[in-house]
């Protein structure tokens, strides 16, 4: 009993923790030879596999249309308008404040410019741009280029049948099917970035034709900046034409003032009754009067006009749009990578699953 109690003992002191650490690890340990064995078990499935994912993803490819893109930056005035100079000087000089401040500031700024490009009324502005292909002088709308002459896929045509719909006049408040189906094709083609950092503005128009894509970045770019020029000039440009209005209502009761003061004066220069003399005195004082509000309606409207063009908003192009020579894509390239990786797991995955493999793989 003493020997057995002995080599009890010192079986239980040899196994000591860093032993069962190690029958641990070799328990949990990938047997790289059974999954070998498992896949080679069934190399039959990747050779027929195989070959038909690469041959898939050439299809697929080929089967994509091209497509190119054209890019435009532009460096937007930042801040406040400060006006230029003499401009602002001369608004200045006649009581009108030119200068921005933070009080001035655009509810519209630079980053919003892409919600803004994504908008309904924006998107739909571009329907009427005309265009042409780069093959063809036959000159089209951009929504009739979208609707009727897109290439797409074969098997996108084997479940759409002929489009036969005729253009309806656009409502932006109730666009029909076809109209927003055209407005989510623009809001995916014309893309608009802002660094926040340095607020340039990038805009990406992608298009299967590269005429056309340099075509619409142009046309993208000058009613941006357009609506912008319309957006912060639009108080200045009510202010000119009140003011205008105010001016000419201004003159034209001098002028009465002044004709019938004259009237008055030449029919009674012989006259020296104290009446007329006063009624003489009251026409004078009012077109005094007349003369002196038609004067400073003059300098504001002065004023009105340079305000106007101290608001208007400057652009510069830090890169116009030029037409692409080579494809944004499909990559075929990738696309055939993608299809053979898909076509190396799902073998895989199925001969581990069927060797029981898998589970202990997951089981880890």
């Amino acid at each position: 009993m003493d020997l057995e109690s002995k080599d009890t003992q010192s079986t239980n002191i040899n196994e000591t923790p860093d032993t069962k650490v190690s029958i641990e690890n070799e328990e949990n340990s990938i047997d790289f030879k059974a999954i070998f064995a498992a896949l080679w078990k069934h190399k039959l499935l990747y050779i027929i596999v195989l070959p038909l994912s690469i041959v898939i993803g050439v299809i697929y490819a080929k089967s994509l249309p091209k497509y190119y893109k054209c890019q435009v930056t532009l460096a937007p005035e930042l801040g406040g308008a400060t006006g230029g100079g003499a401009l602002s000087s001369l608004a200045s000089s006649m009581g009108y404040k030119v200068g921005g401040s933070k009080a001035d500031a655009d509810a519209i700024t630079p980053t919003l410019y892409p919600d803004l490009m994504n908008s309904v009324d924006f998107k739909t502005s571009l329907f009427d741009v005309k265009v042409h292909r780069m093959d063809s002088s036959k000159v089209m709308t951009y929504y009739d280029y979208l609707l009727y002459y897109q290439k797409t896929p074969w098997w996108s045509k084997i479940f759409s049948g002929k489009d036969t719909i005729r253009r309806e006049k656009v409502n932006t408040f109730m666009l029909t099917k076809k109209q927003t189906a055209i407005a989510s094709v623009i809001k995916n083609n014309v893309v608009c970035d802002v660094d926040d950092k340095t607020g340039v503005i990038t805009i990406n128009v992608t298009d299967q034709d590269p005429l056309i894509a340099a075509t619409m970045a142009d046309s993208v770019k000058t009613r941006l900046q357009t609506f912008i020029t319309k957006y912060r000039t639009n108080k200045a440009r009510n202010d000119l034409e009140t003011t205008k209005r105010l001016c000419i209502e201004a003159k034209r009761r001098y002028e009465k003032v002044r004709q019938q003061y004259g009237a008055f004066s030449d029919a009674n220069q012989e006259v020296i009754l104290e009446s007329v003399r006063s009624k003489q005195e009251d026409l004078e004082n009012d077109m005094q009067l007349q003369f002196n509000n038609y004067n400073t309606l003059a300098a504001s409207l002065q004023a009105a006009y340079a305000k106007v063009q101290a608001v208007t908003p400057v652009f510069t192009t830090l890169q116009s749009a030029t037409v692409p020579t080579q494809k944004a894509g499909p990559k075929g390239s990738l696309i055939v990578l993608l299809s053979l990786f898909v076509g190396i797991l799902i073998p895989t995955v199925y001969a581990l699953a069927k060797e029981g493999e898998l589970k202990k793989l997951v089981g880890m």
